[in-house]
């Protein structure tokens, strides 16, 4: 495995979904991931997943400050209901590696070895691999995101803060959502000035504001997944 950080400077992923058959090595439910003791990941394994009916897949990120288990938190609900395995990795710092060292690297690394694990052990539908966060998590879902649009097909960011990229590959479908009176990233400098220049680059972008803070209300959350899945917002 490499580990060579030099390596993941532009932010580019390497793992991709197995080719051949995956075999499950955990049963239903939450588990750490066991790549690091103090800053770990959690795996989150659907009641319905069978190695024969591929799950989809969500990359979940924290906000500042968060750990693994409150990436996990965002959409945990709807897991069982649509197949998807929930990877949560917790960064490195207090935050991802962009915002706390101004560059690619320890982050990108970590959810490489994570994402590889997943590949490795269970199969997954390429169609369906999405990387979603909250506050930082969705600024850095939104920059890894469009980095590896060749392995994310779809981005989901709640109340994102920016987007930084070094290179842009693929075509991934993106959803943003932010709230009118969010007070920790106001909406006006963040996500009213990101969604219409993913537009002109044209990326095709679901963009829903609502009436609340720096929070993802759960219509929100039920609606993002509709999207993810089902391909609509309802």
């Amino acid at each position: 495995m490499i580990t060579n950080l030099d390596t993941y400077t532009t932010g580019r992923l390497m793992a991709r979904p197995a080719q051949t058959t995956a075999t499950d090595t955990l049963p239903v439910g939450e588990h750490s991931l066991n790549l690091d003791g103090d800053r770990d990941g959690l795996i989150y394994i659907p009641k319905n997943y069978k190695p024969g009916r591929p799950a989809a897949l969500a990359l979940m990120l924290h906000g500042a400050g968060g750990v693994a288990g409150h990436g996990m938190s965002y959409l945990r609900e709807y897991a069982d209901d649509n197949n998807i395995l929930l990877l949560a990795p917790a960064s490195r710092s207090s935050t991802w590696d962009i915002i706390s060292f101004n560059t690619f690297g320890p982050d990108v690394l970590f959810i490489d070895q994570a994402m590889a694990l997943v590949f490795e052990r269970y199969a997954i539908n390429p169609e369906h691999i999405a990387i979603s966060g909250f506050s930082d998590g969705a600024s850095y879902a939104l920059s890894l995101g469009l980095t590896n649009g060749d392995l994310f097909t779809h981005i989901l960011a709640f109340s994102p803060g920016f987007v930084h990229t070094k290179e842009k590959v693929g075509q991934p479908s993106v959803f943003i959502a932010h709230g009118t009176k969010d007070p920790i990233l106001p909406i006006e400098p963040c996500s009213r000035h990101i969604v219409p220049q993913l537009r002109r680059q044209g990326y095709d972008t679901s963009y829903i504001e609502f009436d609340g803070e720096h929070e993802i209300p759960h219509n929100i959350s039920k609606k993002s997944i509709e999207w993810f899945i089902r391909g609509g917002i309802g």
